[in-house]
């Protein structure tokens, strides 16, 4: 339902002229990209709050919100981002700056559970340190976009254990389902991780009570993190996703492409392993091949 209603000259005009006397506040900035973003900003917030008409009352509700994101904010959750992430700004903003070249693999989300000084693992080690879940062998090469293999090329994985939390979210210290490795003299990669699971992003804040009004899920779609990064290449952050999960057209924070939704493959129990591991159970298998645009790429 649209609340609308025709409005005077007079109250148009008196409307207008707030908009460029704020503008003009701006006149004497000295840089002009932040002249450039202020402006931006108050044209379309300005734009926003007429268009929807905005009470006092829900003006209140609103900056209570944002205080309620900034109190539950600390060293270990970010709760802006958080909010970023749902309303697809984050995806956004990853768009804007990692524009469509060749062939080169689409980016997503960052998430808030990256954490710098991973254990580095050797090509065809296990990231899973103790961490729950199906064992997921994971491969692929790491080229340019005219096709070259990059050698030497970093890395980083990190994803959620079967119960759908980070090494991070618990509160003993582990460090589990998080590594780093580095690509061989063809630009191969290989590793043991765990196949993914769906889980909720935290959704006991202001952020999760937002999507409960607005009726929508905090659920993300099973995925594997990735951030890779190589000389002369532009850094890549991104996941690969599960074909099949009941969860990909609705992802919380819109971050499933379809290029990077990969067939992660099952593997019956006494299955033989690409690498001869013994394992007790079943197992996947998932190849994921990387494409890097370069540094100066647009």
């Amino acid at each position: 339902m649209t609340f609308t209603h025709e409005l005077s000259a007079e109250q148009t005009a008196r409307e207008d002229d707030l908009v460029q006397r704020v503008l003009r506040s701006f006149d004497n900035c000295e840089s002009p990209r932040l002249d450039q973003i202020l402006r931006s900003l108050v044209r379309h917030l300005h734009g926003f709050l007429r268009e929807v008409r905005l009470t006092e009352a829900e003006w209140n509700t609103g900056i209570e919100f944002l205080t309620a994101v900034g109190h539950i904010t600390d060293d270990t959750r970010q709760e802006f981002v958080l909010l970023s992430d749902v309303l697809g700004a984050s995806m956004q903003t990853i768009a804007i700056n990692n524009e469509a070249y060749g062939d080169a693999t689409e980016a997503t989300v960052f998430g808030p559970f990256f954490v710098e000084g991973s254990p580095c693992i050797d090509n065809g080690g296990d990231i899973a340190f103790g961490a729950k879940g199906q064992p997921c062998w994971v491969e692929g090469t790491v080229t340019d976009t005219d096709g070259n293999p990059v050698p030497g090329a970093r890395i980083e994985v990190w994803e959620a254990d079967n119960d759908g939390f980070y090494d991070v979210q618990y509160v003993d210290d582990r460090v589990a389902a998080r590594a780093h490795l580095f690509t061989d003299e063809d630009g191969g990669y290989r590793f043991w991780a765990i196949t993914p699971t769906p889980y909720p992003i935290p959704h006991d804040g202001p952020v999760g009570r937002m999507l409960a009004a607005a009726g929508r899920s905090p659920m993300r779609a099973s995925h594997l993190h990735f951030m890779v990064t190589a000389p002369g290449t532009r850094r890549l952050v991104t996941h690969i996703f599960v074909r099949g999960d009941d969860l990909l057209f609705t992802d919380s924070v819109f971050g499933v492409k379809e290029s990077l939704v990969k067939d992660f493959v099952r593997q019956p129990t006494g299955t033989p392993t690409p690498d001869g591991r013994s394992l007790e159970g079943d197992w996947s298998q998932v190849r994921f091949d990387i494409v890097l645009a370069p540094f100066d790429a647009s």
